[in-house]
């Protein structure tokens, strides 16, 4: 595509979402409004923030790639990332609304009235939150160079820029109003150049090519095992990242944080048609995409591929702007958590310590990406999933759900879920993705069940530690709070 018109979508994106977050800065005052958006944003604005800011580089890049090469075995993918919702729904999303937390760490202190708990819960939500901002850098480095032609490490930087700019600007307030724009305009990027592709495709009367291979990589086939363990990442680690957590304190109340939570689901499942449609196009259409290096930038070649002229250039770069804007929406989220977090544990607190937070919390993993490769997309981020799926995940759906949590069974759950999930993937990273075994490449079937396993064991063996708080806690978890007079 016209390396110029590229960049303009870029710029354009980056703009306006440099001017929403400015706009946030009007109505950011209080500490609240930076944490929190002081608890006043309602579900159909929350639900657009939350899939802005959940729908990151592996959904509109990586699974349309992992379809482009893999077929159907990639649909457990979008699957996954949807149904994780559902489990939201079901077990944490209006508990932990009530629980009256700013983050995470908030939630396991109070829980479980122990500082030790916090402080391991903080570091926890710390990597999490870098090891996912990584992936949206990497995407955002093949952007760049595959659309402009620019240097990698342009993108990474360009994408870190913005976010500080936004949430230094206005915090959780604002960044509400530039993800909540950011879904409808990464929806619009992905449904009307596919749509327009297959209509002109249709048209022209344009012969199908021959689908490329069933597996054309070389890989293994993908067997029981890693569906299994994928599906129980996705499924696990959505109830534990850290960015979509805190989306559920800036409700008014536990209704209104239930009720976001199905215009999620509804929102996710419409999104998803759009990146499947683009994979089974491009393996019948495309199948020269999948060489090695193309797959993930398939979404963004395809109207050029298939359309060419004018034309493609202009939907390219409508794919282009929806792209930078996953990037920038997911990675904003997290850096509104982690600052959540490191501004409390390490700062002090107060709206100066969020947003040195900000900073330290985008610059940090760029300087991972700079240091470090892109995997397959989806593949990187499922990753994240599995360790997120080992760690938090386990001391919320206890946390939440049973009496007998002890600060020191969650520190060693959580303790025991890092280490195994960390150890697979370094040692994936190690030894290369060819020659890593299967139980090493997927390791959350095994690691996410040791996890609540240890976490279940020690909390038993340590019964005295639950603490006299737990009643009180647990009451206020579960009773349903009155719905605010302005609900709608």
């Amino acid at each position: 595509m016209n390396p110029g018109v590229a960049l303009a979508a870029v710029a354009v994106v980056s703009l306006a979402t440099a001017a929403i977050g400015f706009y946030g800065l009007r109505i950011s005052r209080t500490t609240g409004d930076f944490y929190v958006a002081s608890r006043t944003v309602r579900p159909w604005w929350n639900a657009s923030a939350i899939g802005g800011e959940y729908l990151s580089a592996a959904s509109f890049l990586g699974v349309a790639g992992l379809i482009l090469l893999s077929g159907t075995d990639a649909l457990w993918f979008p699957v996954g990332y949807t149904a994780g919702y559902l489990m939201l729904l079901l077990f944490v999303a209006a508990p932990l609304r009530r629980s009256g937390a700013y983050t995470i760490p908030d939630f396991t202190e109070a829980r479980l009235d122990s500082k030790a708990v916090r402080k391991v819960t903080s570091l926890v939500v710390v990597l999490v939150g870098w090891l996912y901002i990584v992936p949206q850098l990497h995407g955002a480095a093949l952007t760049i160079r595959i659309t402009t032609g620019l240097p990698s490490w342009a993108g990474s930087v360009a994408v870190v820029v913005v976010v500080c700019l936004t949430v230094v600007s206005g915090g959780m307030r604002s960044i509400t109003f530039v993800q909540a724009f950011q879904y409808w305009l990464k929806l619009t990027a992905l449904a009307l150049p596919i749509l327009f592709i297959i209509f002109y495709l249709a048209g022209t009367g344009t012969p199908a090519l021959a689908p490329p291979a069933a597996n054309p990589t070389g890989a293994a086939p993908t067997g029981l095992y890693q569906n299994v363990s994928l599906l129980v990442a996705l499924l696990f680690g959505t109830l534990g990242l850290p960015h979509v957590l805190v989306r559920f304190y800036t409700n008014p109340d536990g209704q209104s944080a239930r009720r976001t939570t199905l215009i999620v689901l509804g929102l996710l499942s419409v999104f998803y048609l759009f990146p499947t449609a683009y994979g089974l196009v491009g393996r019948v259409f495309a199948p020269g995409l999948a060489r090695a290096g193309q797959a993930d930038a398939m979404v963004l070649l395809l109207p050029g591929e298939l359309v060419g002229g004018v034309a493609g250039d202009l939907l390219s770069a409508l794919v282009v702007a929806g792209a930078f804007a996953a990037f920038l929406s997911t990675t904003s989220g997290l850096v509104v958590s982690l600052a959540g977090v490191i501004s409390q544990d390490v700062l002090g607190g107060g709206v100066g310590g969020f947003r040195l937070a900000a900073v330290l919390s985008a610059v940090v993993p760029l300087g991972f990406a700079f240091m470090t490769d892109s995997l397959a997309l989806a593949g990187s981020v499922g990753l994240v999933f599995a360790f997120t799926a080992s760690t938090v995940c386990p001391v919320l759906l206890l946390g939440i759900w049973w009496r007998g949590l002890t600060d020191v069974g969650a520190i060693a759950g959580m303790a025991t879920g890092g280490l195994l999930c960390g150890g697979a993937m370094i040692a994936g990273a190690v030894s290369g993705a060819a020659n890593i075994p299967v139980w090493l490449a997927q390791p959350a079937a095994w690691t996410v069940p040791a996890a609540f396993a240890v976490m279940v064991l020690v909390s038993r063996a340590t019964a005295r530690r639950v603490p006299g708080t737990m009643p009180r806690v647990m009451t206020r978890l579960h009773t349903p709070e009155r719905p605010l007079a302005t609900e709608r």
